[in-house]
């Protein structure tokens, strides 16, 4: 296969979510063309795609064919079949390997991995049954977070316990087994560092920034992250030293908590464009998404350099969505719609972006004001009785 990929050749992309979407728009703007592999008709990828194959993650027929009609193939979410990529990585490039993507699907691999490449985390252990469950949480104490393994995201599949009467029943509700127990970090804020790597092992890091999560999903990301400059600097080189030992060709995203004592410990990895990295369209010369195709593509890495702080709210849900209007209306606001037909309670639907010249992130009631659809005072708000 020829690298630099020339223009007007096809990379496939394995889902059809948004984050493919967004690839597949960031593709375009460099002169290719994207075919989705995706279980879902009239998925928002497939909206803004080239071409698109609707299958199963490990169909051989089609994965095969899917492989014949692109050039390089890449992932968009985790929660695809790991042996089929190893299918499509004999038959075309697949970056990142699949043995990224083996890595990150699995908490304990995860966790073993990055303790290994001298990453700090917060304390776990493997929970294979009952007594397991029972043993680490004498071990690490409660509170503590109990996990699957595989398939978690956005809260699900798991569960904090706080009181030894919880461990049973929530040791029976999660599958699939085994597990995870985490110590629980008494963390000061969430951010995350999102890095391309080139196959040259070049790489390219955007700044860390602030998460705020609500009922476990994303709520707003800060660009840039309001912590100390030298903790800043420690992320990115945590992000540096994971993306080297996996000798990853992509982008990867390295969520992180900043604890009460400035240590930070990597929470997980994400081989693939990131929520957290949303911001990055508005804010960026070049953004994760592009930077995420020119990896894959052999294209010559940007720096990851933004011209504009911001925020970045995610639209979750119906109740978000019924504020779409109002968010036209305002002005300073950037829209981004996913073209999902449904929206469901915890689904992501879009995002807006606030942007604000370097160095004038404002605090929290400006960053209430710059939001200010989602923040609205309640009706009677500076009404008096007479």
């Amino acid at each position: 296969m020829m690298f630099p990929l020339p223009p007007n050749s096809t990379i496939g992309l394995v889902g059809g979510g948004q984050l493919g979407r967004m690839s597949a728009i960031a593709a375009a703007r460099l002169g290719y063309r994207c075919h989705i592999l995706t279980r879902e008709v009239d998925s928002p990828a497939a909206q803004v795609s080239h071409a698109v194959t609707i299958s199963d993650y490990e169909d051989p027929v089609s994965l095969r064919a899917f492989a014949a009609a692109v050039d390089v193939i890449s992932f968009e979410f985790e929660n695809v079949s790991a042996e089929g990529l190893d299918l499509l990585a004999s038959l075309k490039p697949v970056r990142p390997a699949p043995t990224a993507l083996r890595v990150s699907q699995d908490r304990v691999a995860e966790k073993s991995f990055l303790n290994q490449a001298g990453v700090a985390t917060a304390p776990w252990a493997c929970v294979a049954g009952l007594d397991d469950l029972r043993a680490a949480v004498s071990t690490l104490g409660l509170p503590a977070v109990l996990k699957t393994t595989r398939l978690g995201y956005d809260g699900k599949g798991q569960r904090v316990l706080r009181d030894p009467s919880e461990v049973e029943p929530a040791f029976a509700a999660l599958e699939p087994k085994p597990l995870i127990l985490e110590g629980f970090v008494d963390f000061a804020c969430e951010i995350s560092v999102v890095i391309a790597r080139g196959a040259d092992g070049a790489v390219s890091a955007f700044d860390a920034v602030e998460n705020r999560h609500r009922g476990h999903i994303l709520d707003v990301t800060l660009a840039p992250a309001r912590i100390a400059p030298e903790i800043a600097g420690v992320a990115s080189s945590i992000a540096r030293r994971v993306v080297d030992g996996l000798e990853l060709v992509g982008l990867l995203a390295v969520e992180m908590f900043v604890d009460a004592e400035g240590r930070v410990l990597v929470n997980e990895i994400a081989p693939r464009p990131h929520n957290s990295g949303h911001w990055t369209i508005d804010a960026c010369p070049a953004s994760q998404f592009e930077l995420h195709i020119r990896s894959i593509a052999g294209l010559p890495l940007p720096p990851a350099a933004r011209h504009s702080d911001a925020v970045m709210k995610n639209l979750v849900g119906p109740e978000d969505v019924t504020l779409w209007p109002e968010i036209l209306a305002t002005p300073g606001l950037i829209p981004h719609l996913y073209g999902k037909t449904e929206a469901r309670p915890g689904r992501k639907m879009g995002h807006v972006t606030r942007l604000f010249p370097l160095g004038a992130l404002p605090g929290e009631f400006g960053v209430e004001a710059a939001l200010r659809p989602f923040f609205k005072p309640p009706a009677s708000a500076g009404l008096s009785e007479a």
